[in-house]
């Protein structure tokens, strides 16, 4: 037996197309029409990933994301509105491991379940003992701790893969596209406005400035490198 995941929107028409390609790619899938009905179906039952929509009547994607995840790390993928940004990045606070924007088609949307799900599935990376200190900001990649002047910082599964991989190659330039390779998968490869976004919300996090980085740098068009500003 496949997979189990759960698609929880208010869409019946899109649901069922979701249903149906997941289910022909060998999933067992359970559709839920508004979020109660998800959240009930989420605790009566495991399941292996979430496919969530953002914006429905009653409990909302954003109450459903933060219920799930103070209870379980499932992979849960967003589906939000074309340009909605601000949802993205609340949403990702929350806990969401991704997001496809609506309208979208369906392969890149089976493309990303099976790529959460293998990363789901697999070891957590391992980055060996590297570590960065200033005065602001510490990383400690073998403890997996980020702190901000002492204080814990909560990074998303996700946001410390993208921190540690950069860290880890520490004064050097990393192509976008090899960026994304790395960290979320061949699947992403040509998806520069995901990393564009994930970049800012990681500044969001660890910069004193995000607007006027001193850690991640952009290195021309297409590339980003972990190059603090004041290091000798």
């Amino acid at each position: 037996m496949g997979n189990r995941i759960l698609v929880i929107d208010d869409d019946s028409v899109l649901s069922e197309l979701v249903v149906y390609m997941l289910r022909g790619g060998g999933y067992e899938v359970v559709a839920a029409g508004d979020g109660e009905e998800g959240l009930r179906k989420f605790q009566a039952e495991p399941f292996d990933l979430v496919i969530l929509d953002i914006n429905m009547p009653g409990m909302d994607g954003f109450e459903v994301c933060r219920r799930i995840r103070s209870q379980s790390q499932v992979p849960i993928i967003m589906l939000t509105a074309q340009g909605s940004d601000e949802a993205v990045v609340r949403g990702l606070d929350l806990g969401a491991d991704d997001y496809v924007t609506k309208p979208f088609r369906l392969k890149p949307l089976m493309a990303r379940v099976r790529a959460n799900l293998r990363r789901a599935q697999a070891p957590d990376p391992t980055f060996g003992r590297v570590r960065y200190h200033d005065d602001y900001l510490s990383i400690d990649l073998e403890s997996q701790r980020i702190a901000i002047q002492g204080r814990a910082v909560k990074l998303t599964p996700m946001e410390y893969q993208l921190l540690a991989t950069l860290v880890k190659n520490r004064g050097q330039v990393l192509e976008a596209r090899k960026l994304l390779e790395q960290v979320w998968g061949q699947e992403y490869a040509e998806d520069l406005d995901y990393l564009r976004l994930y970049i800012w919300h990681l500044r969001r996090k660890i910069e004193p400035d995000p607007d006027h980085p001193r850690y991640i740098q952009d290195v021309g068009p297409l590339g980003y490198s972990f190059s603090p500003a004041d290091a000798p």
